[in-house]
């Protein structure tokens, strides 16, 4: 009698785990759809400013040129604008966009670039834009990619550039990530406008602020799941390991009201690295809307900052 209530619970807890291991997959194909794979995200805003409606306006009409090139590791086409300063010089700020954005999402910063006298390389990630891809990178894959779009600026453009990197929200993110990698020398400074510290910790505060979830144990299933079906691994994905290694000034700037990366994110980050840094902590401004809260004042700031560094 007492074998058989062994035997029957024995059972009902292997049943409870297979449900739980089964519950734990189906839940993690799910969010990996919902976080990775490209697509409309009701969770993001729609709302264009009128500065951003008139930057994308003028970036239809401005004369550019479009690159192209195969994605680091990856059988994809990636594509990029190129926009030449309206008088000649080897200044040249290369932009990395944001999460489910693409280049001409970033027109407003490249215009501001482009009225303070710079070139403008501004790609789209791979699943992004006019690039090809099937999965969300968050700025991870992308760092190589990026680190080959430099290459090609030089070899396009010339060994005599002076380089600043730009990136915003994942773009912001994807710029810490490239800090970490082996550098041509002519990139000169950095400035970061909103980034994450990792995939997994903004995964798990969206878990949180969205969904009402705990860490453990779906998102490290999620990582783990995306790890597989994207090919590169998530969890190697923090920032503050890739700053720790950085020897370029960097900006970092955050928005106090920020919802959607939280602003303690941005002092881990610009605590992680030991290179000249400064940071700006926009008050009441939300996610991404640091420029648009006060666009000149940002545009003192940011462009001050890369010809202070430049050299």
């Amino acid at each position: 009698m007492t074998t058989r209530k062994h035997h029957r619970w024995r059972h009902v807890l292997i049943g409870v785990v297979v449900v739980g291991i089964l519950g734990i997959l189906g839940a993690s194909m799910y969010f990996y759809q919902y976080a990775f794979v490209p697509a409309k995200k009701d969770f993001l805003s729609t709302n264009t400013p009128r500065i951003q409606q008139n930057a994308e306006t003028w970036l239809k009409h401005v004369h550019k040129e479009t690159w192209h090139q195969q994605a680091a590791g990856a059988d994809l086409t990636l594509v990029a604008d190129y926009i030449p300063a309206a008088k000649a010089t080897t200044k040249t700020v290369v932009i990395a966009h944001g999460y489910m954005g693409k280049k001409e999402d970033m027109a407003a910063r490249i215009k501001m670039f482009h009225d303070s006298g710079f070139n403008v390389l501004a790609p789209d990630d791979r699943g992004h834009g006019q690039s090809q891809g099937h999965y969300i990178g968050y700025g991870w894959p992308d760092r190589l990619d990026y680190l080959q779009w430099l290459h090609l600026l030089l070899k396009q453009k010339g060994q005599d550039q002076q380089i600043a990197l730009y990136g915003e929200s994942m773009g912001g993110a994807t710029v810490m990530y490239l800090s970490g990698t082996k550098l041509p020398q002519q990139v000169q400074v950095i400035v970061e406008d909103c980034g994450y510290t990792s995939i997994i910790d903004e995964l798990a505060y969206q878990a949180k602020s969205m969904y009402h979830l705990p860490k453990w144990p779906l998102v490290p299933a999620v990582g783990a799941y995306a790890s597989l079906k994207t090919g590169y691994n998530v969890f190697a994905a923090d920032a503050r390991r890739s700053l720790a290694q950085n020897t370029r000034p960097i900006l970092f700037i955050h928005g106090t009201k920020d919802t959607f990366v939280p602003t303690w994110m941005a002092k881990e980050n610009y605590a992680a690295t030991t290179a000249k840094k400064k940071l700006w902590l926009v008050k009441g401004a939300k996610h991404a809307q640091s420029f648009c809260q006060d666009p000149a004042r940002y545009q003192r700031k940011v462009v001050g900052w890369i010809e202070a560094n430049l050299h």
